[in-house]
């Protein structure tokens, strides 16, 4: 039974316009200054799964990039969508394309935009899920222990603790698998505070491992419109016949995510939970958390220059920007365009992002 990790870069990273672009979504950017969020994520991974185990799925546009980025991939390992169809069917592709090859295959599945700069400590944890999912056939995701009531993110409410988990030695972790009791979706603000003080709710990471055979079966008990495009994809006699059908079947299936399509529903669902540093990188206030503020909260990227200012976040990708007697600020420059925002509103700038294409179109 090999492993595989699957990284996920089908996103478009709207929220982080205008720096992220539909021709250079997010996670090809270098936001972090250690790489772009693609190669972190790989990087990652090639901690316990060797390169030549670890796939892409992303975009037919973005596919070239994908490879550009990635030299150290093989390029039977880069998987392209014709169109975006949310996780699920992503996720099923990546396991007929594993099934192929190793049907017996643990995955590892991975959002190519997530900032995890303790990296040891996630192999830790990601290998303690691949165990529990070989061991018992049953889907696992690691949720993040919250610090703080963040209404951005879904939950996840801890079930029973596992025994076979080991206790709180298991695998040298310290961590132990727990069955997921409910998923929740994102919060208000009260509701988020009482999920974080009642130490009995994660963050949902969107980070999975099970084996390909497990996906795939609750995927044809839950999602039968999808498995029956699958099953067509795994008809065909090789990858390269797969790749040929895909433009027709794929763009067909229905656009759903794994949350909402199979594990919510699913009856054998764990969670490890993680105490590594995460962040989904889901908006510029993500990414200002980042970096240190100076001693008015400001942090300043780029040629800035701000005086008499507060908890202002700016970026320069070139041109000197200035700002004077203001607070509570996102302002972004790029040669295309200029971004300004207030922090709390900074999940609705893919709206703007959507206007701006138009305006250009």
């Amino acid at each position: 039974m090999g492993t595989k990790a699957v990284i996920m870069a089908g996103g478009k990273g709207e929220r982080f316009w205008p720096l992220s672009t539909p021709e250079k979504p997010k996670q090809f950017i270098e936001l972090t200054g250690a790489g772009t969020l693609i190669q972190q994520t790989v990087a990652r991974a090639a901690q316990i799964i060797p390169f030549r185990d670890i796939y892409v799925v992303t975009s037919r546009e973005h596919l070239a990039l994908a490879k550009e980025q990635l030299p150290q991939l093989p390029e039977s390992n880069f998987i392209a969508e014709p169109a975006g169809r949310d996780t699920a069917p992503c996720i099923g592709l990546a396991a007929v394309w594993l099934e192929r090859t190793d049907p017996d295959a643990l995955m590892l599945v991975l959002p190519a935009d997530h900032h995890i700069p303790d990296g040891e400590r996630f192999c830790d944890l990601a290998n303690l899920a691949l165990a529990h999912a070989a061991r018992t056939g049953g889907l696992v995701t690691l949720g993040i222990q919250p610090d703080r009531p963040e209404t951005g993110y879904g939950y996840i409410e801890l079930g029973e603790a596992c025994a076979e988990a080991g206790g709180s030695g298991a695998g040298g972790t310290g961590a132990i698998v727990h069955r997921v009791r409910r998923f929740h979706e994102k919060p208000d603000r009260v509701r988020a505070e009482q999920y974080v003080t009642s130490g009995r709710f994660l963050w949902n990471a969107g980070i999975f491992a099970w084996s390909v055979g497990s996906i795939r079966a609750e995927i044809a008990r839950l999602l039968p419109e999808i498995h029956a495009g699958l099953e067509d994809l795994a008809a065909q006699p090789s990858h390269a016949a797969m790749v040929e059908r895909l433009p027709d079947l794929f763009p067909t299936l229905p656009r759903i995510s794994i949350d909402h399509g199979v594990l919510e529903r699913a009856g054998q669902v764990y969670v490890v939970p993680s105490d590594f540093r995460w962040d989904d990188l889901g908006s510029w206030t993500a990414a200002a958390r980042l970096h240190k503020p100076d001693d008015s909260g400001n942090v300043l990227r780029g040629r800035v220059v701000a005086d008499d200012c507060r908890n202002v976040f700016v970026q320069s990708s070139g041109r000197l920007v200035a700002t004077l007697g203001v607070n509570d600020l996102i302002v972004v420059e790029t040669p295309d365009a200029v971004l300004i925002a207030a922090p709390d509103r900074a999940q609705e700038i893919r709206r703007l992002a959507v206007r701006a294409r138009e305006l250009n179109a």
